[in-house]
């Protein structure tokens, strides 16, 4: 065996827990239909899609990555999950770990997916390769960072569509539950009437999201590479999470309509930057000093990022607004932030994720006009169908609360099962709804657009 190669048999020793005592329920067969392979795991998504299993992949999953911290985190992360007490994953774990990962992976191809969460400069460079290769791509968004990336992103699903391989980004977001009932009860006339045109001042639709770079994931303090810090790396805030806020518009404005880049126009774009002690840099990487990549960025002995983006766009003629901020630390108790209103000619539904929602996503209805009857027939008869359990308060504000049972709100981390099925779903089925891949450039030439703009400034 190559000093490369890290079998199942030694990364036991590596991480001790890999052994659980009681496997789950459902087995997972080694002849299932997908076997994962994980390219350069560097950010902690690449994890979180394996903190469940599923009937359709194979439990071993063939990690290709260079030696280091990042790759050891990885392997902790899948380490814990095989070990945890409540339902312990059972993954099987072969690690090539040579300087030539990316190259033994595509002419290995033990597996026929490949898994990409990690540095966004590369990733399209990474996923070129893949598609080029005959394997199939999931892949944690962004996809690309600028418009240069883009235009190989054009190339790639192209390639996809000539070898029939799916291309498909991890857009956890739209199986929030909030955002899926916003979406229901816009998708009914009666309540929502037809979205509003709306104005650069006041948008038909907009979608707002607060983050922070030092926060816990799975129950312990999330490490964060140094490179998360560089944009040239990472990205800057206008091409990262506004990826999933831009698809939520798309999704949730147009629901299942292809769309066309054509029908998009980028009014205002901005970038600023989040600024960082050497002591939150430290507390939040475990560096010491800043890296000297970064030094470029550094004034008056703070860490400049610029990691918060604004864009004002339309859509097929209506008005949108993406705004995301990033904080260094929430507060005690509170912790990422998503605000989204969706205006229409007879309601509004906003969902707002503060201090008064215990900062846990609620759903509101401003009714314009009469229309409780209505409304109280959409969530209390339609809606109950398909989401047992939800109900309605009217709030001293004149607004509607939908309520919603604590079951629904499963958390983000759990976001990572729920897409990672509907990918099974859609790789059983050999192809994706029309929509997705012309949605998906349209998306990605969106945030590139902003990006374009913004840096013109």
């Amino acid at each position: 065996m190559s000093k490369n190669y890290i079998s199942g048999a030694i990364l036991a020793l590596f991480i001790a827990s890999c052994s659980p005592k009681e496997m789950n329920n459902e087995k997972v067969e080694s002849n299932s239909k997908v076997a994962i392979m994980t390219l350069d795991p560097g950010h902690f998504h690449a994890g979180l899609i394996h903190k469940s299993m599923y009937l359709d992949v194979d439990s071993t999953v063939y990690i290709f990555a260079p030696e280091g911290s990042e790759l050891k985190d990885h392997l902790n992360r899948l380490a814990s999950y095989n070990s945890r007490t409540d339902n312990p994953t059972a993954w099987n774990l072969e690690v090539y770990t040579g300087a030539d990962f990316l190259q033994k992976m595509i002419t290995q191809k033990p597996g026929n997916v490949m898994m990409v969460a990690g540095k966004n400069d590369v990733k399209i460079d990474y996923i070129l390769s893949a598609v080029e290769n005959g394997i199939h791509v999931y892949a944690d968004k962004p996809l690309v960072i600028n418009p240069e990336g883009f235009q190989k992103l054009l190339t790639a699903f192209q390639t996809a569509k000539e070898k029939n391989l799916l291309l498909y980004d991890i857009m956890t977001e739209r199986f929030e539950i909030t955002t899926l009932l916003q979406r229901e009860l816009s998708m009914i006339p009666e309540v929502f009437g037809t979205l509003e045109d709306g104005t650069p001042e006041d948008p038909a639709i907009s979608k707002v999201s607060v983050h922070h770079f030092f926060k816990y994931v799975s129950g312990s303090p999330l490490v964060r590479p140094d490179w998360f810090f560089d944009v040239e790396k990472e990205g800057t805030g206008i091409v990262d999470v506004t990826t999933h806020l831009v698809d939520l518009i798309q999704w949730e404005a147009f629901p299942d309509q292809i769309l066309d880049t054509s029908e998009v126009r980028m009014n205002t774009a901005r970038l600023w930057p989040t600024t960082m002690t050497l002591e939150e840099f430290s507390k939040v990487t475990g560096k010491s000093t800043f890296s000297d990549f970064l030094q470029k960025n550094v004034k008056d002995g703070k860490l400049e990022v610029l990691s918060n983006g604004e864009m004002n766009y339309t859509l097929r003629g209506k008005h949108a607004k993406v705004s995301v901020i990033w904080n260094y630390q929430a507060p005690e108790g509170a912790g990422d932030t998503h605000y989204s209103m969706m205006r229409g000619t007879k309601a509004n539904l906003i969902i707002r994720q503060g201090k008064e929602e215990n900062y846990r996503p609620a759903l509101y209805v401003k009714l314009i006009g009469s229309g409780q009857a209505d409304l109280e027939k959409a969530v209390k008869q339609t809606l109950q169908t398909k989401y047992p359990g939800i109900d309605l308060q009217l709030m001293p504000s004149g607004e509607y609360q939908v309520i919603i049972p604590d079951s629904y709100h499963n958390g983000h981390e759990a976001h990572f099962a729920q897409v990672t099925e509907k990918f099974l779903e859609y790789f059983k089925m050999g192809t994706m709804p029309a929509w997705e891949v012309p949605n998906m450039i349209t998306k990605y030439y969106t945030t590139t657009k902003a990006y374009e703009m913004a840096m013109k400034k």
